[in-house]
């Protein structure tokens, strides 16, 4: 005969199973929410992608350590006043990013590696190139960063990263920037003088920032939780920033080595995060002196080639810190930011640079997660008085000393750039940022029109 329960085990039995039967309904029902919440549906304002979560394979490949990323950057300029030519008209430029972060503790059981693969590609023009800035010449700044580097395809990453000693030593190599770990900064702004690594843009001739990449090696110690230290070693190969070259691999056209060190200070303040930055490059390579021959005279007009240098160098020094918060959500909040970089006086056409400003995060309740930002540079705080020097000593060998004449070379100086923007975070995946530039003496051509440019940037995942 079957055992049936009595009245005194039935009694304890069927609370237990009551108890049983609510939670598998609560995980059944939590399980659903949570799918539901991460599949995200296509252009659901909540979803990290435009694309959606396509039914939730995207967060279960992430959990399982496979991420992937299509980003879009776009930036129009518009010359609404002044500059070198007052033909009113507008520029688009843009660049597309396909992206794969591998977790390889998840994927292969690596304690603390990790492996990521970028390749971006970039189109259009520059308001900055024909209409903003003497073309003779160039300029310093560009109203929209993300044109440059050759309008091309390019391997913009990759690389592998493991981590030591309880995660305090951390060793990266590959393919990357030196912006990526060195000099960084973040790229909310359209004026280039306001985004990304600085050093690159004042000595691009050797320090390639994004999207440019060069074999590379990186290691940084974690000193404390808070401060660490981090010293690389990155092919110097001017070959890498040709358009034909996005994804060469081979070390041919390499001229020596870049090699930055830098000290990096992450505390919290009040509870509130902030960034302090230090570091000296060196670069082993030949340098062509900016003025001067072999001789010690004037290149320009001796007509002798440029006398070269053994080496070249240069320091930064860069702050962000968040001073208040909002309703005690420290994701809302007043920031403040500046950076200056020092350069070689001999080899380098820009000696050195300042800029500071501004973000606050969340001004408005209604607007959580929309910002608002304003800086000011003085950029190359002047030109090298020696590149000064070899413009008016060119001029002179050509005998040409009017501006207007289209062989006159313009002497350039002081640069100065401010930005406006106000940073609409339309829905998780896509932010809308219109701003104001303003340039006086665009180039350091004091000769050329103060400039007014309205953008507009546009930052999307899809």
């Amino acid at each position: 005969m079957p055992d049936f329960p009595t009245p005194r085990d039935s009694a304890v039995s069927a609370p237990v199973a009551h108890r049983k039967a609510l939670n598998l309904i609560g995980g059944l029902s939590a399980f659903g929410l949570a799918t539901c919440v991460h599949a995200a549906p296509a252009f659901d304002s909540d979803s990290t992608w435009m694309l959606g979560d396509w039914n939730g394979t995207r967060t279960e490949l992430a959990e399982k350590g496979y991420d992937f990323n299509v980003d879009y950057t776009g930036e129009m300029g518009s010359n609404l006043h002044g500059g070198y030519d007052h033909d009113r008209t507008a520029r688009y430029s843009d660049q597309f990013g396909l992206g794969t972060h591998l977790d390889l503790q998840k994927i292969l059981g690596w304690d603390a590696a990790e492996f990521q693969l970028t390749i971006t590609e970039r189109n259009g023009n520059n308001i900055s190139n024909d209409r903003i800035n003497d073309p003779r010449v160039g300029g310093f700044t560009s109203a929209q960063e993300v044109w440059g580097r050759g309008q091309t395809w390019r391997l913009t990453q990759m690389w592998y990263q493991q981590k030591f000693f309880d995660q305090k030593l951390d060793i990266k190599v590959g393919r990357f920037g030196e912006g990526e770990d060195f000099n960084s900064f973040p790229c909310d702004f359209q004026n280039l003088a306001f985004c990304g690594s600085q050093v690159g843009n004042w000595v691009g001739g050797i320090w390639y920032n994004w999207p440019v990449s060069q074999w590379a090696m990186r290691v940084k110690y974690h000193l404390t939780p808070e401060l660490y230290a981090q010293v690389g070693a990155y092919e110097q190969n001017p070959s890498n920033l040709d358009r034909g070259n996005g994804f060469k691999l081979s070390g041919s056209g390499t001229q020596g080595a870049i090699l930055p060190i830098e000290l990096v200070w992450t505390p919290k303040l009040n509870g509130l995060p902030g960034e302090y930055r230090a570091g000296y490059y060196y670069s082993n390579a030949k340098a062509t002196d900016a003025y001067k021959d072999s001789n010690g005279q004037p290149a320009a007009l001796s007509g002798e080639a440029y006398r070269s240098a053994s080496s070249k160098h240069g320091v930064w020094l860069g702050v962000q810190q968040q001073i208040t918060s909002r309703a005690s959500d420290n994701s809302r909040g007043l920031s403040v930011f500046a950076n200056g970089t020092m350069h070689d006086k001999k080899t380098n056409a820009i000696d050195n640079y300042v800029q500071a400003g501004v973000v606050y995060k969340g001004l408005f309740n209604a607007r959580a997660k929309d910002d608002i930002g304003f800086a000011l540079a003085r950029v190359h705080v002047h030109v090298n008085p020696a590149y000064r020097k070899n413009a008016e000593a060119t001029n002179q060998a050509r005998a040409v000393y009017d501006y207007d004449d289209p062989s006159f070379l313009p002497p350039q100086d002081t640069e100065y750039s401010a930005e406006l923007y106000y940073g609409v975070h339309v829905t998780n995946w896509l932010t809308v940022r219109p701003n104001l530039q303003y340039i006086r003496h665009p180039g350091g051509v004091d000769k050329v029109d103060d400039a007014l440019i309205g953008g507009i940037k546009v930052i999307s995942s899809f």
